[in-house]
């Protein structure tokens, strides 16, 4: 068997629209020379092409899939969203809600990154393969269920999560977000669930800021079942492992799920826009290498990463690389430019000690 890639380059063709950044272009915002959202096709392809060039693509079970269908959407998505979304796509595109426009063609775009989440975990479950990575884009781990946020136009993961339960492929699934904003569309679709764990670490009050805090622990049957772990800016390789191992990991080791799905961010990298975290390739492999020893050892290795945000064209392809390696087994190897000066970067004694202090308050608070 083989790690899995799922991908398609239709998902490099979703547009975002007349941006600068985060703001619409218009009135005193000016365009920028690379023009669009920063959530460009640019670091996935680029991804891609290093992995390529390396050859590490020849080690892996390089895959497309089918776009998810209507009855797929519909168990995370009302009929009237989908609708709208379809209708105002047909149009030649536009924005529904926040930070999330697209062009023509939107729609099914959107549907084929989910097709390719709802394929790999499929396959993961059925055990055709060891693990999986799925480049989706458009990411969706903000979207709600009517309502498309940052970047995200439908919730690949939890479209992919109810389909594995609708087909009696798993009973339990645990999902874990490393990316740098906190899962919030993720944990809002299973809040008051007992049968999906969500797990996030993120940047405290990056984006959305007024979600992803510690008290939010579910509701109802949910209650327990959603863990939020936010990290104070400059939180570094060190910390990044010290919160899975102390918080993330056992959390997913007691509730023991059939499948463990990665929300993978790579924004908490040092030189991403959108974070502010110091974290490395290194950082990144680190937390595969550990996430996948806690799959083998609570539900037979069954793992699968989903590609979410990450907005730094020239690390996170290394990033990628480094975490795909990990999950492959693999000892093709795309040395990190970055490596040196981000190991400058890292925080100190001092904020490792005040972190540990940061941590003990999230545990207590559990």
């Amino acid at each position: 068997m083989a790690t899995g890639f799922y991908w398609d380059e239709r998902c490099f063709w979703h547009g975002g629209g007349n941006y600068a950044g985060m703001l619409p272009v218009g009135g005193l915002v000016q365009p920028l020379d690379s023009g669009g959202l920063p959530e460009s096709p640019q670091t996935k392809r680029r991804l891609l092409n290093l992995m390529q060039v390396t050859g590490l693509t020849r080690e892996l079970a390089m895959r497309g899939a089918a776009p998810a269908t209507r009855e797929d959407l519909l168990r995370v998505h009302p009929t009237r969203y989908l609708d709208a979304f379809k209708a105002l796509s047909d149009a030649g595109g536009g924005e529904m809600g926040r930070r999330t426009p697209f062009g023509p063609g939107g729609y099914e775009i959107a549907a084929l990154s989910a097709g390719l989440a709802v394929a790999a975990l499929r396959d993961v479950l059925a055990g055709g393969i060891d693990n999986a990575y799925a480049l989706s884009r458009p990411p969706g781990h903000h979207c709600l269920p009517d309502w498309p946020n940052g970047f995200c136009l439908l919730a690949n993961i939890a479209i992919a999560i109810e389909a594995a339960l609708a087909e009696g492929r798993a009973r339990r699934i645990a999902v874990l977000d490393w990316d740098v904003h906190h899962g919030n569309g993720t944990e809002a679709i299973f809040y008051d669930r007992a049968d999906v764990l969500t797990v996030s670490l993120h940047q405290e009050r990056n984006y959305p800021m007024d979600t992803g805090d510690v008290a939010a622990r579910g509701s109802g049957a949910g209650f327990g079942h959603n863990l939020n772990i936010p990290l104070p800016p400059g939180t570094g390789h060190r910390g990044y492992l010290a919160a899975m191992e102390r918080l993330a990991l056992p959390a997913i080791r007691a509730f023991a799920p059939d499948a463990i799905v990665v929300a993978c961010g790579y924004d908490a990298v040092a030189n991403d826009p959108l974070g502010r975290m110091l974290a490395t390739a290194e950082t990144f492999r680190a937390m595969t290498a550990r996430v996948m020893a806690l799959a083998g050892e609570v539900c037979g290795g069954r793992l699968l990463l989903v590609h979410e945000g990450g907005y730094s064209e020239t690390a996170v392809p290394f990033c990628g690389h480094a975490v795909i390696e990990a999950l492959a087994g693999s000892a093709v190897r795309a040395p990190d430019p970055f490596a040196e000066v981000f190991a400058q970067r890292q925080p100190g004694p001092a904020f490792d000690a005040f972190l540990d202090g940061w941590l003990d308050g999230i545990a207590r608070a559990l």
